[in-house]
C-alpha cells in the first residue's frame, strides 16, 4: 500500500503488511528520521517483523528498504537516489532489477517514471501469482496553492481488481496528464499568463493530437490572448471532433471576442 506526503517523503508497505506503518513511517520522517532509522523504529517492537517489507523515501531522495528474513521468495530490494523498490513472491530477481533500470532510465514527470518502473518489472515476471490491482500516489508541495481543491496530492490512480491492472494504470494515467495540462492551463489563464498556458496545451497535443478538450480549452487561451485565427481552428477542430462542444462555445465567456465568427 502506497503512502505519500509533500515535502516529507513516500512509503510502501509489502508482503505481511502493516497499513499502520505508512502513516508512522512517514511521521517518523517529518521529525527528521533518516529512512533506515524511520524503518528500524517503526519496526522495532513487531514480533511479526521478519515477514513484513517496508520501504520509504525522502522528498529530496534518500531511501532505505527493508524485507524480513520470512518473506515468501523471491523477496528482496533495491534503494537508490529518489527510489526504494521492494517485492516478495517475485518472479526472480530481475524484477527489482528492471524495475531499478527503467526508473532510473525513464525521462518525464515522476508518474511516468513510476508506471514504467511497474511496467517494466511486470515484463521481467512481475509477481509469480499473476497480477490483479496496481496504484500510483504523487504529491508536490505547492500544489495545493495552484489548485482549488487546495490539495498537494496531485495523481491518485488505482486499479483494485483487473486482469492487466497495469496496462489499466497506464491508460488511466493518459487521461490523468490531459486533465493536470487543462487544469495547469486554467491556472495560468486566470493569471493572464497566456503564452504559458498556450504552451503547456500545445506540448499535451504533442502527445495526444486530437484530443478535443485539450483543443477546446487551447481556443479559450488563444480567444483572450487575441489570437483569433488560431482561436478559431481550434476550437472548430474540437468541436468536430466532439460535437457537444458546440452549445457549450455559444455561451463560453472566454470565446466572445471569436463568437461572431465560430458559426
Amino acid at each position: 500500500m502506497p503512502w505519500a506526503r509533500a515535502g516529507v517523503g513516500a512509503v510502501a508497505t509489502q508482503a505481511a503488511g502493516v497499513a499502520a506503518y505508512g502513516p508512522r513511517v512517514l511521521e517518523e520522517l517529518a521529525r527528521g528520521a533518516e529512512p533506515d532509522e524511520a524503518l528500524r523504529r517503526v519496526l522495532a517492537d513487531d514480533e511479526g517483523r521478519e515477514t513484513r517489507q517496508l520501504g520509504a523515501v525522502t522528498a529530496d531522495g534518500r531511501a532505505a528498504s527493508f524485507t524480513g528474513g520470512e518473506c515468501l521468495a523471491w523477496a528482496g530490494h533495491r534503494v537508490g537516489a529518489g527510489f526504494a523498490v521492494q517485492g516478495n513472491i517475485l518472479a526472480g530477481e530481475a524484477v527489482v532489477e528492471e524495475m531499478t533500470r527503467a526508473f532510473e532510465e525513464t525521462v518525464g514527470p515522476l508518474v511516468e517514471r513510476l508506471v514504467a518502473a511497474l511496467e517494466a518489472g511486470q515484463a521481467a515476471g512481475g509477481d509469480s501469482r499473476g497480477q490483479q490491482s496496481a496504484a500510483v500516489v504523487v504529491e508536490r508541495t505547492g500544489a495545493a496553492a495552484e489548485s482549488r481543491d487546495a490539495l498537494d496530492r496531485i495523481c491518485d490512480l488505482r486499479v483494485e481488481d483487473d486482469p492487466e491492472p497495469i496496462a489499466e494504470l497506464r491508460r488511466l494515467v493518459g487521461i490523468w496528464r490531459t486533465w493536470d495540462a487543462s487544469r495547469r492551463a486554467y491556472r495560468l489563464q486566470e493569471q493572464q499568463r497566456y503564452d504559458e498556458a498556450a504552451a503547456l496545451l500545445r506540448a499535451e497535443l504533442e502527445r495526444v493530437p486530437d484530443d478535443a478538450m485539450t483543443l477546446y480549452n487551447l481556443g479559450c487561451v488563444d480567444s483572450v490572448a487575441g489570437r483569433r485565427d488560431e482561436a478559431l481552428a481550434h476550437v472548430r477542430r474540437a468541436i468536430e471532433l466532439e460535437p457537444s462542444y458546440r452549445e457549450h462555445a455559444r455561451s463560453d465567456p472566454d470565446l466572445e471576442p471569436i463568437r461572431a465568427e465560430m458559426d
